[in-house]
């Protein structure tokens, strides 16, 4: 079966976001580059980044459970990105609801909370939020288990 895996494009925090991502969930970046990284090129379609957007990053990636959580920054050849915005949020499934709070209280910090954490009438403890980076998350942790 195929996986899906959440790609976040951010306009020059990446870095930032991901070592916070890393604060709460733990684990380690099997890869993070900068675009000051790559290899030169001879396309004149990928000219060498600016000393400032070298320090972007190119690429990263964050293992949490069978997930990975990536992300890059965007460049002046990628295009500025919009604001993160309500139309995708990352849902988190937990094993319980300590790792729900826990991860809930985590991740909005510094954020805006849409739905605190609570029952909710389909069984489950649930809430929402936009993180500090604008990215919207949803917490889950299914109480009738099936």
């Amino acid at each position: 079966m195929a996986s899906v895996n959440p790609y976040l494009i951010f306009n020059g925090n990446c870095e930032e976001a991901f070592l916070f991502y890393k604060s709460v969930f733990g684990g380690e970046f099997p890869y993070i580059g900068k675009f000051k990284d790559m290899p030169p090129s001879d396309d004149p379609n990928c000219p060498p980044p600016s000393a400032e957007e070298g320090e972007r990053i190119m690429h990263v990636c964050l293992m949490i459970g069978n997930t990975v959580l990536m992300g890059s920054d965007s460049t002046s050849q990628s295009g500025d990105v919009p604001a993160f915005s309500g139309n995708f949020s990352v849902s988190i499934n937990t094993d319980s609801t300590a790792e729900a709070d826990k991860l809930f209280n985590g991740l909005s910090a510094g954020g805006t909370v849409i739905m605190p954490m609570e029952k909710t009438f389909w069984g489950a403890y649930f809430g929402m939020f936009a993180d500090k980076f604008g990215v919207h998350w949803m917490v889950n942790f299914d109480e009738v288990q099936k």
